[in-house]
C-alpha cells in the first residue's frame, strides 16, 4: 500500500510539469541579404535592421513564458547576436558593399 501511495504521489507531481524550452540549436545561422537595398539611404538601413532583427529572432529561438531561465537565455542571445550582426552591418553600410550577405549566427555557447 505504501508503494502505491509513493507511486501516486510521484505521478501527481509529474502531471502538469512544464516541458523543456524549445529553442533554436546553438550556432545556427541565417544569411541576411541586402543586395536589393540602397544602403546609402536611411530607408535602406532601416530595412536592413529589420531583416537583421528577424534573423536574430530566428537563430536565437524562443522559450515558453513559464521558463524564466530560458527566456533570459533567449534575451541574452538576442542582445549578443544582434550586436555582432550590427557590427557587420556597420561595415557593409560604411563601404556600401551590396553583394556580400551578412551572416547572423547565434552567440550561444
Amino acid at each position: 500500500m505504501q508503494k502505491l501511495l509513493i507511486l501516486a504521489a510521484l505521478a501527481a507531481a509529474t502531471v502538469g510539469q512544464p516541458v523543456a524550452a524549445q529553442t533554436a540549436p546553438a550556432n545556427s545561422s541565417v544569411a541576411v541579404t541586402h543586395k536589393d537595398l540602397d544602403l546609402r539611404t536611411e530607408a535602406g538601413t532601416r530595412a536592413l535592421d529589420r531583416r537583421i532583427w528577424r534573423a536574430v529572432v530566428e537563430v536565437c529561438g524562443t522559450a515558453p513564458d513559464f521558463d524564466i531561465a530560458g527566456k533570459n537565455d533567449v534575451r541574452q542571445c538576442r542582445r549578443d547576436t544582434r550586436a555582432l550582426a550590427s557590427a557587420q552591418a556597420d561595415v557593409v553600410i560604411a563601404s556600401a558593399t551590396r553583394d556580400q550577405p551578412i551572416r547572423v549566427s547565434s552567440f550561444r555557447k
